[in-house]
């Protein structure tokens, strides 16, 4: 799951003991551009923020859960979940060594952002050679997640991980047996 609020607090409103979140930062501060034209994500009834939570769960061919993920980050949520899905899935990383993957934010039209003191640092120069604004800057992605691999003999195996980055902790390695 996503489990942030936008911000400390929140809406600093509290409703049967929960915070609300303050989504109203996913839209355009602006009703208008420059020109006086309407902005698409303009807070208005009716309309949804743009946003990008992209709390994940894989499956296998069976139906069985094989991944949880999920992230804070704001705009960069789906590029922080997708770099531990190829990790675990595509390259059979752990699942704590996905989410310690080096991470970067490519967002149309602003700069790409590569995490300083990762590996990533080393390609800047050849995404600049193709035309990327290069930013290098801390990224705080805050994953939390969760494998389980099946044996033939019923038993499963749960690796958790929390990002290191950020707050956090999750069980090391269970071995479960089948209910």
């Amino acid at each position: 799951m996503t489990t942030s609020i936008e911000s400390a607090f929140g809406a600093k409103l509290m409703v049967r003991g929960f915070l609300l979140n303050n989504q109203l930062t996913d839209f355009s501060f602006a009703p208008a551009d420059r020109d006086g034209r309407p902005v698409a994500n303009r807070v208005a009834a009716g309309k949804r923020p743009r946003s990008s939570m992209a709390p994940t769960i894989v499956f296998d061919r069976r139906g069985r859960v094989r991944l949880a993920i999920g992230s804070p980050g704001g705009a960069g949520i789906i590029q922080y979940v997708t770099k531990v899905l190829i990790g675990v899935l595509d390259w059979r990383l752990d699942i704590r060594d996905a989410i310690r993957l080096g991470n970067f934010v490519a967002i149309g039209g602003a700069a790409t952002t590569l995490e300083r003191g990762t590996p990533l640092e080393g390609l800047a120069p050849a995404l600049a050679l193709r035309g990327h604004a290069i930013r290098i800057d801390e990224q705080t992605s805050g994953l939390h997640g969760f494998t389980i691999d099946y044996a033939p003999n019923g038993r499963r195996r749960i690796a958790a991980a929390a990002d290191p980055r950020r707050e956090g902790v999750a069980a090391g390695a269970l071995p479960l047996r089948s209910p």
